[in-house]
């Protein structure tokens, strides 16, 4: 989502690259270099690979629609011009992670910033922060199907008029759908673990999350409560404790948009409630999977 500036996102000023006041920047192709793409090329074979029975149907339809390339970073104007056919949306170049209102900015003109630079080799199954192959092969692909891009234009618009005390109540929901979510197989396959699939960005494009989130018996999996959700701390050091699951990219919808809305507009309640651990599991949740807790770490919820 956003944060403060980091040291990559100074390193990426320090290098001379022209910003623009909205943090976007020209896509710097002349600065890939063979490195780059077989970088590229080796996260997204393995990942695509990974996917298949464990992703939604419509991610894996989506990633075919824009067109990555397997060979090269996708060139991203090209990746715009099929996007904005699908659903209005476009991608814009920046140089790391930005501001709150300025990423919320975006979203609600139906702008996703994707962060240009690759990572390194030694860094293919860990990264502090995004990188292309998160914000491109991990958000994009989705935002072709209808009823999900609306869900994030309705993000957008919805965040831009909470106030500031609440924008970690935003990141919990963010983090919960968007990045760490899974959702109900409808398909009826057995081949689906545990009865769910994956659709969050930081899941899809991690080989461990990937196979941890619906296969391993140590988290939780929750039905999606709009509240239980704005409540519950996460975590950024390890895969999550909690999943919530949802039941259609409609829920998510109407949980993005007027959900968000209606509840962050008095916001104190919410803001003054005790938040729940990432690993709590409630009497009043709807449970798919308790975990084992197997491995957890009994600190550290942000």
């Amino acid at each position: 989502m956003a944060a403060a500036a980091t040291a990559k996102l100074q390193e990426q000023f320090d290098a001379g690259l022209t910003t623009r006041p909205d943090f976007t920047i020209d896509q710097p192709l002349e600065r890939y270099g063979a490195v780059d793409h077989a970088v590229w090329e080796q996260l997204y074979r393995r990942q695509m690979a990974l996917l298949e029975g464990r992703a939604c149907e419509a991610f894996i339809e989506g990633a075919q629609r824009i067109g990555l390339n397997v060979a090269h970073v996708p060139i991203f104007d090209a990746v715009s011009e099929r996007l904005m056919a699908a659903t209005g949306w476009r991608i814009v170049a920046v140089p790391g992670l930005v501001p709150e209102r300025i990423f919320f900015e975006h979203l609600a003109h139906r702008r996703f910033p994707v962060t240009w630079w690759m990572r390194r080799p030694d860094q293919l199954d860990y990264l502090q922060e995004p990188d292309c192959f998160h914000d491109l092969f991990g958000h994009v692909p989705l935002l072709t199907d209808p009823v999900f891009a609306d869900a994030i234009h309705a993000y957008g618009r919805a965040a831009l008029a909470v106030d500031e005390c609440a924008l970690p109540l935003l990141a919990r929901l963010y983090w919960y759908t968007v990045e760490f979510g899974l959702i109900r197989d409808t398909s009826g396959e057995a081949s689906a673990p545990q009865g769910v699939k994956i659709y969050g960005a930081g899941i899809v494009s991690s080989k461990g999350e990937s196979l941890y989130s619906v296969e391993s018996a140590a988290p939780n999996r929750l039905a999606f409560d709009l509240e239980r959700v704005l409540r519950t701390r996460y975590r950024i050091d390890t895969f999550q404790k909690t999943y919530f699951v949802i039941d259609s990219f409609a829920q998510l919808f109407d949980a993005l948009g007027a959900g968000i809305a209606a509840r962050l507009a008095h916001p104190a309640p919410l803001i003054a409630a005790a938040p729940y651990a990432a690993g709590d599991v409630l009497h009043s949740d709807t449970i798919y999977t308790r975990g084992t807790r197997e491995g957890w770490l009994d600190d550290g919820d942000v």
